[in-house]
């Protein structure tokens, strides 16, 4: 269909940009859904000229609509192997910075996967709603073969509610430019420049119709670089426009010069290829609308029910990092089969939360309130994965022949799954005595016995004989079950243990054994002279690396001992008012910034171990209770944000913070966990980290990359607040000295620039009252009122940030540990007999300590992503990615046996072989390895 000539061609595309849940809960909208997929369905039956429809990028539709009507699939799916209605590639269309790199890939993996058995897949990078593009999106397509990525936001002005606005100058001139990643990928990229509805509603009357194309046809062609002009048929849960065929037959009368077809993105984007221009301009990297007035980014929805962001990360990070590194571990020493089906029942159900309508926070009260229950639903699953492969693990651990325990020690292991070698507190729950007894009787004398055995002191020590500093915690008895293989529950009493110690240098990727030993008097002897790795002195802990002060007002005065640098006044608090919604953050004209730096802290010492000191800061605050009664009135009226007046009320409310910080040995990390009641309405909480540290720009941990962003905002940028998105961590340095900020699921940060230095903000709570967009929306429990909690770390560091570790200790730092006993006092069910894959004959043992994956990371620019296993091919699966410009070497040592190495890509295909456990990944490149096994 490709012309070739300059006659105009206007290509009318028929979609509907389905959110799953927005402005109504999810089931509302899937009434609609299901109406108009019988009603596409009826069309094409009805119409040949009714040509195609493009569901909107995301498979999750097809499941949507079968979920209720399983009676259409035949008809369904014979049109999306015709290719009429063009399926895929994602599975959902997601908000590309508030889900993490791993969760990106899973995304575009499984949408191919569920468009695999039709024999076509709409090779279309489809991003229409975005808020904001990651920078390596070109090199995630090019590598799943999409040569072309459409989009919606981050280059051209947009204004509210996705209007059009004029500019002196453009990113682009055209909608159409090449958008180049930080690796040098390119694609194509096609900006809905009059947004994706520009061609809906097409009037079939000619008087209508004549009006509608004079104007739309001048708006598309202001910004074509092509006579391809496109007009997207649809909008936001548009029914579809039956009548399209009779209304471009009257287009095509009242304009015969113009050719109007209904296309598809297929047709479109190859006629526009042939015919760009050589001088399309090439964009770079992250598109975020900066050369906007910083209103239309919805940047803010970073903050939006924070909570959110926290239950996605810890689903996330225990499905990508714990779960399916451990069902890998299992599977390639033959104790456990990987379980495919299982772990993509929990990403997808992670990913129905994915859509940034809904992991933006930016929906009715009920949608998120569904979230909930979704996030929970997919954690059991991983967590009850974990449980499954780390015990098989454990149980085929050797450990008859180890000298360093006696037979009545309690063994277990600890699992490191994160891709760097690390040391930590460790806390586990240890059997030390338990009895079965059958359903019905009352088991309150078998507990009794139970409590009354007399403990004998305990010691921790691993296979070489170390012994560990432990802190022993009778818990007394627990009621407990086991579910066999082969009969039925087995319920038993059980005399538990809390075991806390610091375990050390726990290989990545791997696994260590310890052992819970009653102590004589020798080992005693030995345990009392161990030495102090964590000193105390009045209100300051040091280690090694660092010494931490807790000043009168709760923050920290920071010593790294590594570069010398100091860092004051860490870890205030600022409290503003919100008078704008769940997109924007908008402070009330003229108010001035609370603030902790005045408040006397309540200080005290909570735990002081060889291995871990944490100390206390209460600090009690009163702050606005809420917005006046303006606010009400405003957002009744849809007042725009940016012209509201409201401002906060006299009236108070208390607000009490509780703050730990927590210094382990040998750790470079201060770990900070922040908690307190929120009773105030209307307002937004920041931490604030002061560094002193002169710079013109920060790196923020993005989507495969960290990305550099300038401190100050392009020109245009009038929004008073520049918050930006991150992954794991922010930092600022000055080429000798940095320090970062790691968190746990709080995605928005500031850096503010002061003239003595840049401070980073880090907004914990944003507490809101209605959804805004293009209605008045009530989001009462956007407010967050109650209970919070949140987490975050302290890193500083010398040199550059990949190279010295800091970014390897960010990336680990939300990972938790795997502990699993070991033994019949845990487990008493037969294994499972069958061997998996026929690489165990069920006889296979472990040894006390193993690694599974051992790749160089001293001194690295490299981050390690995930290791995994491939559905189609059952081969190992591992991934990094280059922090740097600069290329990196990359040495690989496997822990168990291949035939074959080889170059994958993100949609784990076998691509060239690799030699020698080598290879130079190139400046940014995301390198995917796979390994075949015997």
């Amino acid at each position: 269909m490709t012309n070739t000539t300059n006659q105009k061609t206007a290509h009318l595309i028929s979609h509907t940009h389905w959110d799953r849940e927005w402005y109504m809960p999810y089931e509302h909208h899937h009434v609609l859904l299901v109406e108009l997929m019988d009603k596409l369905l009826d069309t094409l039956d009805r119409d040949p000229e009714y040509r195609y429809f493009h569901l909107d990028g995301q498979t999750i539709i097809r499941e949507d609509y079968l979920q209720v009507r399983p009676d259409q699939q035949e008809r369904l799916d014979r049109y999306i192997r015709e290719g009429r209605i063009q399926f895929g590639p994602w599975y959902v269309l997601q908000d590309e910075f508030l889900t993490s790199s791993e969760a990106n890939l899973r995304n575009l993996l499984i949408g191919h996967r569920d468009a695999k058995p039709f024999g076509i897949i709409s090779k279309t990078g489809y991003f229409p709603d975005s808020f904001g593009n990651m920078g390596q999106a070109p090199q995630i397509l090019e590598q799943a073969d999409i040569q072309n990525a459409i989009f919606g936001r981050g280059v051209k002005p947009t204004g509210f509610n996705n209007a059009v606005v004029d500019a002196e100058a453009y990113e682009s001139p055209y909608s159409e430019m090449i958008w180049r990643s930080p690796d040098g990928s390119e694609v194509l990229g096609i900006l809905f420049a009059n947004w994706y509805c520009n061609g809906m509603e097409v009037p079939v009357d000619p008087e209508k119709a004549r009006v509608y194309w004079d104007k739309n046809l001048q708006d598309a062609e202001k910004f074509a670089s092509t006579p391809h002009l496109l007009f997207m048929n649809g909008c936001d849960h548009q029914p579809i426009q039956t009548d399209l065929p009779e209304a471009l037959r009257t287009a095509s009368k009242l304009y015969p010069e113009v050719k109007f077809v209904h296309s598809n993105f297929d047709d479109y984007v190859e006629a526009v290829s042939q015919q760009v221009p050589d001088h399309l301009a090439t964009i770079e990297g992250e598109l975020r609308s900066q050369h906007t007035d910083g209103w239309g980014t919805l940047v803010n929805t970073a903050s939006a029910r924070v909570y959110l962001k926290q239950l996605n990360q810890q689903g996330q990070t225990l499905l990508e990092k714990v779960a399916e590194p451990l069902a890998a571990m299992a599977h390639v020493v033959g104790v456990k089969d990987y379980p495919h089906h299982l772990l993509t029942h929990a990403w997808k159900m992670l990913m129905q939360n994915h859509p940034h309508d809904s992991i933006c926070g930016c929906s009715v009260d009920e949608v998120h309130r569904e979230m909930v229950t979704r996030f929970a639903k997919s954690r059991q699953l991983a967590e009850k994965l974990v449980s499954q492969t780390s015990q098989a693990i454990a149980d085929s651990i050797e450990v008859q022949n180890a000298e360093a325990w006696a037979e009545d020690a309690v063994l277990f292991t600890v699992f490191n799954t994160a891709g760097w070698m690390r040391s930590g507190i460790i806390e586990k729950e240890l059997i030390v005595d338990k009895s079965f007894f059958p359903e019905g009787p009352n088991p309150e004398a078998l507990a009794r016995k139970l409590e009354e055995v007399v403990l004998p002191t305990y010691q921790v020590i691993d296979a070489e004989g170390n012994i560990y500093v432990a802190e022993i915690l009778d818990l007394g008895v627990h009621f407990g079950y086991e579910l066999p293989k082969d009969r039925f529950r087995q319920p038993y009493m059980a005399r538990k243990v809390k075991v806390i110690f610091q375990a050390k240098n726990v290989p990545a990727l791997g696994y260590q054994t310890y052992g819970l030993v009653p102590v004589g008097e020798k080992e005693e002897r030995l345990a009392a002279g161990v030495e102090v790795n964590v000193e105390i002195e009045a209100n300051m802990m040091e280690n090694e690396y660092l010494r931490v002060s807790v000043g009168q007002n709760g923050t920290i005065t920071l010593l790294d001992k590594r570069s010398g640098t100091e860092y004051h006044g860490l870890n205030v608090y600022e409290n503003t008012g919100d008078i704008g919604n769940e997109y924007v953050y908008r402070q009330p004209e003229g108010e001035q910034a609370l603030s902790t730096k005045q408040l006397k802290a309540e200080l005290r010492l909570v735990e002081h171990s060889p291995y871990r000191a944490v100390m206390e800061s209460v600090l009690r605050w009163n702050i606005p209770a809420g917005a006046d009664e303006l606010f009400e009135r405003e957002k009744r009226y849809m007042v725009p944000f940016t012209e509201r007046k409201a401002q906060r009320v006299q009236d108070t409310v208390p607000l009490t913070i509780t703050t730990t910080y927590t210094l382990e040995a040998g750790s470079d990390v201060i770990k900070v966990k922040t908690e307190f009641n929120n009773q105030a309405k209307d307002h937004r909480l920041r931490a604030l980290f002061p560094s002193g540290l002169v710079t013109d720009n920060h790196y923020a941990d993005s989507i495969f990359e960290v990305a550099k962003r300038p401190n100050i905002p392009a020109k245009e940028w009038v929004n008073p607040s520049n918050a930006q998105h991150q992954q794991t961590f922010v930092h600022v340095t000055d080429g000798s000295a940095g320090l970062m900020i790691a968190n746990k699921g709080l995605n928005e940060y500031e850096i503010l620039q002061e003239t003595a230095g840049s401070t980073i903000a880090v907004t914990l709570l944003r507490a809101s009252s209605e959804l805004g967009d293009w209605g008045v929306f009530e989001t009462p429990e956007a407010q967050c009122l109650g209970p919070q909690s949140v987490e975050y770390a302290i890193i500083p560091f010398a040199g550059d940030a990949a190279k010295s570790g800091a970014c390897a200790s960010a990336y680990t730092y939300p990972i938790p540990w795997t502990t699993v006993q070991l033994g019949a006092l845990a487990y008493t069910y037969e294994k499972e007999a069958q061997p998996v894959n026929g690489m165990n004959d069920g006889q296979l043992k472990l040894p006390l300590s193993k690694q599974w994956l051992d790749w160089q990371a001293e001194n690295s620019t490299l981050a390690f992503s995930t290791l995994k296993i491939a559905e189609e091919t059952g081969d190992v699966i591992a991934r990094w990615f280059n922090l740097s410009a600069d290329p990196a070497e990359l040495h690989v040592q496997t822990g168990f046996e291949c035939v074959f190495t080889y170059e994958s890509d993100v949609l784990e295909r076998v691509k060239g072989a690799l030699e020698n456990n080598h290879r130079t990944v190139a400046g940014y490149k995301i390198v995917t390895q796979g390994y075949e096994l015997v």
